[in-house]
């Protein structure tokens, strides 16, 4: 039988875990009455099993049952809490500020509102991927309604300064939204700093197809409007029939990270390790964006005179990423690499690589020695030899 290729690409998306999978499986077939038909067994079934998530998560957050809201992913939480507290809120100002390295979710739901009447800024970063708060706080006006920046960035894995972040924003009376999806499982957040937090469950082990929109009920200041009309489904907020194999997916998805938080030192070794490999044998390998500040699990790098769609054509024994992979094959440089200043030249030649969970010592040694010979390989034929 034929050996998969080594999976190094855990920030585009991550597999299912087993127990998690497990804990699905009923609710496809055996447990499958609608959770809104709560007037018979079956329905009343499928309800059970939602409001357990929902607890499970909500003791995650430190937050209240009607705090957490289930969407199909970070992508429409995202849409929701920007575009429905702008529209909600839109009597009391029409200034939005975000970074220049969001997500595309993020952006391109600004860029709407901006067409709508809408003030945005961008705030732009520094050369190791971080905004400067003080930026932030003089960004502010009294027409600022909301301030959304992601926790952890998806392609240069940068960590952002929340605490400060936080901190001015409740200073100024702005909400606080965040795109977190990349931080659940990897780092340590104090959940209660942020009005609002979207996510998406299969960047920590839950299915794709599934997310939230926490929408924190002590900030007492937050009305949003309904983006999805329908039969009236999640206090209102988000109508249409709930998944519930997906939302049982990743309640147990929370549960579990806890119980692997304790790998986090393995992950950062396996990472620092790839990078020491490949840096030490192969000379102009550079980290982009800042060194200490970042995910445990992430590397960004530039390799000098080696193209990453070369590099990734090379490798055929693994899997990785030349930009973030919703962004991929758009035709388009990332925008979060030109915001942190790399050149057109030194985007080509970066790339994104992540382990994760399943990564072995082995797979790392392995995919070394192959990423080390193939850009060899690749530079010698750049030059012709």
């Amino acid at each position: 039988m034929k050996t998969k290729p080594i999976y190094l690409d855990y920030q585009s998306t991550t597999p299912v875990d087993p127990e998690v999978l497990e804990s699905m499986l009923p609710y496809f077939s055996n447990v499958f009455g609608n959770p809104s038909s709560k007037g018979h067994y079956y329905g009343r079934e499928s309800s059970a099993a939602v409001s357990l998530s929902r607890k499970i998560i909500s003791e995650f957050f430190e937050s209240e049952l009607e705090d957490i809201i289930f969407t199909s992913g970070a992508t429409e939480s995202i849409n929701l809490a920007i575009k429905g507290y702008a529209e909600e809120n839109y009597k009391n100002g029409n200034h939005i500020i975000t970074s220049q390295i969001e997500h595309s979710a993020v952006l391109n739901t600004c860029k709407y509102l901006e067409k709508n009447g809408f003030e945005i800024t961008y705030l732009p970063v520094i050369s190791n991927g971080l905004i400067n708060p003080d930026e932030l706080k003089n960004s502010i006006t009294e027409k600022t309604l909301l301030v959304s920046i992601q926790s952890s960035n998806n392609e240069i894995g940068v960590t952002q300064d929340i605490d400060t972040i936080a901190k001015i924003c409740r200073k100024k009376n702005v909400v606080f939204h965040s795109d977190v999806t990349q931080s659940i499982g990897k780092e340590n957040l104090d959940y209660k700093l942020f009005d609002m937090i979207s996510l998406s469950g299969h960047k920590f082990y839950a299915p794709k197809g599934v997310g939230l929109l926490v929408i924190r009920s002590d900030s007492k200041r937050i009305k949003i409007s309904t983006q999805t009309y329908g039969g009236g489904q999640e206090f209102g907020l988000r109508s249409g029939t709930l998944n519930v194999p997906y939302i049982v997916g990743i309640g147990k998805a929370f549960q579990l990270i806890q119980n692997n938080f304790d790998e986090h030192d393995r992950i950062i070794s396996l990472r620092d390790r790839l990078f020491e490999g490949i840096s030490s044998q192969i000379d102009n390998v550079y980290l982009n964006a800042d060194k200490i500040k970042r995910l445990p699990n992430n590397l960004n790098i530039y390799i000098k005179d080696v193209k990453s769609n070369q590099l990734i054509d090379e490798c055929k024994n693994i899997c990785f990423s030349a930009a973030a992979a919703c962004s991929t094959g758009s035709g388009k440089r990332s925008h979060v690499l030109k915001a942190i200043g790399l050149s057109d030249d030194k985007i080509d030649s970066s790339i994104r690589l992540s382990v994760g969970r399943h990564t072995t010592k082995m797979e790392i040694e392995t995919a070394i020695e192959e990423l080390v010979k193939s850009i060899i390989k690749i530079r010698n034929i750049n030059k012709g030899l």
